[in-house]
């Protein structure tokens, strides 16, 4: 099932939705030290706070936890990897860690960490695309944050 994400104004969200987001706060500035503290002084039920807390996120937040890991089997010629990163560029992702095995039976695996909070396209199309450079022989996204 693909996630889908809306930007929605504040003043129209349901009010839990909203008290959600307050306890979240309170929690990572450390004011308060259990979610029961937090969801009393905001007021809001436990139940609430726990159906809502993952699907709610400061808009800077979501930008700073967008990396994927991906797992690449590439062909052991030169340049491979080469072509992958300029495609990773290109789509505007910004490549965090790389991690190569040696090359075995003519294929090597690359594991690449990337920043996606600035793709110019969905990550979907950028994975076929990498699917479809000659010599990526599979792509699996093995994380996603």
């Amino acid at each position: 099932m693909k996630e889908h994400y809306y930007l929605v104004r504040e003043d129209i969200l349901p009010e839990a939705v909203v008290k959600t987001l307050q306890v979240k706060q309170l929690l990572a500035s450390g004011e308060v030290k259990t979610v029961h503290e937090a969801v009393a002084q905001v007021g809001i039920s436990r139940s609430a706070f726990y159906k809502y807390k993952d699907g709610i996120h400061h808009l800077n937040q979501i930008e700073r936890e967008s990396i994927v890991t991906i797992s690449f089997d590439l062909e052991h010629r030169s340049g491979m990897l080469s072509k992958v990163l300029t495609l990773i560029a290109s789509s505007g992702g910004n490549v965090l860690t790389i991690n190569q095995s040696i090359p075995l039976q003519g294929r090597a695996n690359v594991v690449i960490s990337v920043e996606t909070s600035r793709l110019t396209e969905e990550l979907d199309v950028m994975l076929q695309s990498l699917q479809g450079v000659s010599g990526v022989r599979r792509t699996q996204i093995v994380g996603q944050g």
